[in-house]
């Protein structure tokens, strides 16, 4: 069944999204501006093991169902790298319906960097437990420390460390481009709207938000 997504933190980004369950579900965003070259205002900070951001070169995504490829190339930004959209979405079977998994997601990482260092991480249950949100807590420490981003799946509504909320219902696709305070809080790369280019959420919100999907990670 296809509804109206509304993006609650902008006024006017809206887009059409399929419903979809478990880690196999298409994930699709709001309908973002433009492509904005504008980069997210973030920062790398080697020295200080609590925290660390990675300087990402962010590109919003043109249409409301390339959130996929334009996280996954967001991601593979802090490494220097920019590769076209249009050529990842291929790579990854994507269409109006969406990504259709992080599994899509995973081997074009891989090959984009020249290894096999990406797995896909699945959080199956409707909510995430204890042991779930300290292993995505770790997977994100460790694969930013590594100088590489965690892109996630994600569905339905969170709120940020500023009180904004997020809400993808039919799904999305996102960055992970930093932490702090040892990893309780970690740093989104959202490609759905370059006025909210990034924000912070806290790493419960955020294992809860990835709960039926999964994640990319080192």
């Amino acid at each position: 069944m296809r509804t109206d997504l509304i993006r609650k933190t902008v006024l006017t980004a809206a887009g059409i999204a399929a419903a979809g369950g478990g880690i196999a579900g298409p994930a699709i965003a709001a309908h973002a501006a433009p492509a904005d070259t504008k980069p997210a205002q973030v920062q790398d900070r080697k020295n200080n093991s609590s925290e660390r951001e990675l300087n990402v070169r962010y590109e919003a995504q043109p249409n409301f169902y390339y959130c996929g490829p334009a996280a996954t190339r967001n991601a593979l930004s802090v490494q220097g790298k920019d590769i076209n959209v249009d050529a990842m979405a291929k790579e990854m079977g994507t269409t109006e319906a969406g990504t259709n998994s992080i599994n899509d997601i995973t081997p074009v990482l891989n090959k984009e960097t020249g290894s096999n260092v990406y797995k896909s991480v699945e959080i199956s249950s409707t909510k995430a437990d204890d042991k779930q949100t300290d292993k995505l807590r770790q997977d994100i420490v460790r694969t930013i420390n590594d100088g590489r981003a965690v892109v996630a799946n994600i569905a339905g509504t969170t709120t940020d460390t500023d009180g904004n909320t997020h809400s993808y219902e039919g799904g999305h696709y996102i960055s992970v481009v930093g932490y702090r305070d040892g990893g309780t809080e970690v740093k989104i790369a959202d490609s759905a709207d370059p006025n909210t280019a990034s924000y912070w959420v806290s790493i419960d919100h955020l294992a809860d938000w990835i709960a039926t999907r999964g994640y990319s990670t080192n």
